[in-house]
Parts: structure tokens; C-alpha cells; sequence
């Protein structure tokens, strides 16, 4: 009986231990998937005010505006 309750502690242990990692790893995926998140909106954000200043950087844009601010 002796071995077999010390056999059964260690696999107790064993998968506490494994349960723990798990866990862990789960947590630590969970929050570089949120900072990939965060990172692709801001990357996301930093082109579309790119995409709004190439828009305003076109010759037609510029020329137009100042042609509107001239008739009023």
C-alpha cells in the first residue's frame, strides 16, 4: 500500500503542476493577443491619418479648397 499511495501523490502532484503551467500559458497568450490588438489598432489608425493626408496632398484637393475659400 505504501508505494501505490506514493505513486498516487506524485501523480497528484504531477498534474496540479501541469494544470498550473497550463493556466499560465493560457494567460500569457491571452495577453500578447491583446497587445497584438492594441498594436494593430493603432496601426490601423496611423493610416487612415496617412490615407487623410495623401488625400489632402493632391493637387485637386489643394486646388479646389483654395478655389472655394477665393468665391466666398
Amino acid at each position: 500500500m505504501g508505494d501505490q499511495s506514493t505513486i498516487i501523490v506524485l501523480l497528484t502532484i504531477t498534474v496540479i503542476l501541469l494544470s498550473l503551467v497550463i493556466v499560465a500559458l493560457l494567460a500569457t497568450i491571452t495577453v500578447l493577443i491583446l497587445r497584438v490588438n492594441r498594436i494593430a489598432k493603432n496601426i490601423e489608425s496611423v493610416t487612415n491619418h496617412i490615407a487623410e493626408a495623401t488625400e489632402w496632398l493632391s493637387p485637386v484637393k489643394l486646388i479646389s479648397t483654395v478655389v472655394e475659400l477665393f468665391r466666398r
